[in-house]
């Protein structure tokens, strides 16, 4: 299952599942001091950065690539949602016909096929941005007793990847969602869609995962780049 696909699918069951994402949302939105009127939200999912924003704006537009987020995300004169997926280089191309302030994405660009090509893209419309990404880190307990490689971007090589191309501020903030019992925790990482589609292990070495998991808690580690 495409990624895409997985946050299609659990779309409706988003907002319930997301508190993390708002969170993370409300700091990135902090970092942003200079009230911009255009703004383009990276992977803007089922709306949490448009409802979030306290300012008057001209424009805002929001792309995705999960339509089931976008039938979600709020509407207005001055939102426009658009279908398009930051792996495609023909989407900045057409970006490049508009004139942003700034740039924000929050809780997406994780799922970036090369993020250093993303971020390259990034930098080419020449706006400021505020970046929430989710790092290795994210999940750790939970990979090291199932003895999976992370899924996400290690902390030191994103750090030197935004070096490269926006050499912006960069701070790692680290949550923790905790949950009444392990079942409930494996539901939230199903329906969340934070699983990235990866359901690489059996009904037998799920259920000692679930026997095994020795915390009632997930950790998740987000990078602000700003």
């Amino acid at each position: 299952m495409k990624v895409s696909s997985e946050f299609s699918k659990y779309a409706s069951h988003y907002d319930s599942y997301n508190s993390i994402q708002q969170k993370v949302a409300d700091k990135l939105l902090s970092f942003v001091r200079t009230k911009p009127k255009n703004i383009l939200d990276l992977g803007c999912g089922s709306g949490a950065l448009a409802k979030k924003i306290t300012w008057k704006y001209d424009k805002l537009m929001a792309v995705d690539f999960a339509p089931g987020m976008l039938e979600l995300h709020p509407k207005a004169k001055n939102i426009e949602c658009i279908y398009g997926n930051f792996n495609d280089t023909n989407l900045f191309e057409s970006l490049k016909e508009y004139n942003f302030d700034y740039i924000l994405s929050a809780s997406a660009l994780q799922w970036a096929d090369d993020l250093e090509k993303t971020f390259q893209q990034i930098r080419a419309l020449h706006v400021p941005v505020a970046l929430a990404i989710f790092t290795a880190n994210t999940f750790k307990t939970l990979h090291v007793t199932a003895g999976l490689e992370p899924l996400l971007i290690d902390t030191c090589k994103l750090n030197t990847l935004q070096q490269k191309y926006f050499n912006a501020n960069f701070e790692v903030v680290q949550y923790k969602l905790e949950f009444d019992n392990v079942r409930d925790m494996f539901r939230y990482i199903k329906k969340s869609g934070v699983s990235g589609s990866r359901n690489i292990l059996s009904y037998k070495e799920m259920k000692k995962l679930m026997q095994e998991y020795p915390h009632n808690y997930l950790e998740f580690e987000v990078a602000f780049i700003y």
